[in-house]
């Protein structure tokens, strides 16, 4: 998959490209909330479809950490716990269920008199 610059990379990615290829790769890091969080929902756009790639190219469960690790670094940013975020996805299923019975709905049309 083709990268688009400038990108969000992990922490580590500058070091990791100075040791392999023997130079320092230009970057800046993001001190503005709000441009981080622009970068990281573009982020994790970038990484749904990787992981939709994935299923061809067999590295799954590397894009669903890459995910994971995405909304683990969103839920602080944008003030709110694990805890709260996880009890209303319980409240939701509880309401609205899971997608454990793979229902794909069709456009809802009200049917013609």
């Amino acid at each position: 998959m083709e990268s688009e610059y400038p990108k969000l990379v992990r922490d580590n990615i500058p070091d990791i490209i100075k040791e392999k290829e023997g130079f320092e790769p230009s970057y800046r890091v993001l001190e503005d909330d709000m441009e981080f969080l622009e970068a990281l929902l573009k982020k994790a756009t970038e990484e749904a479809a990787e992981l939709q790639s994935s299923l061809e190219t067999g590295n799954t469960e590397e894009e669903l950490a890459d995910l994971l690790e995405i909304i683990d670094t969103l839920i602080p940013l944008l003030g709110k716990s694990a805890e709260d975020i996880r009890a209303i996805q319980r409240e939701k299923h509880e309401k609205r269920g899971g997608f454990e019975k793979r229902i794909l709905m069709d456009e809802p049309r009200k049917p013609q008199n």
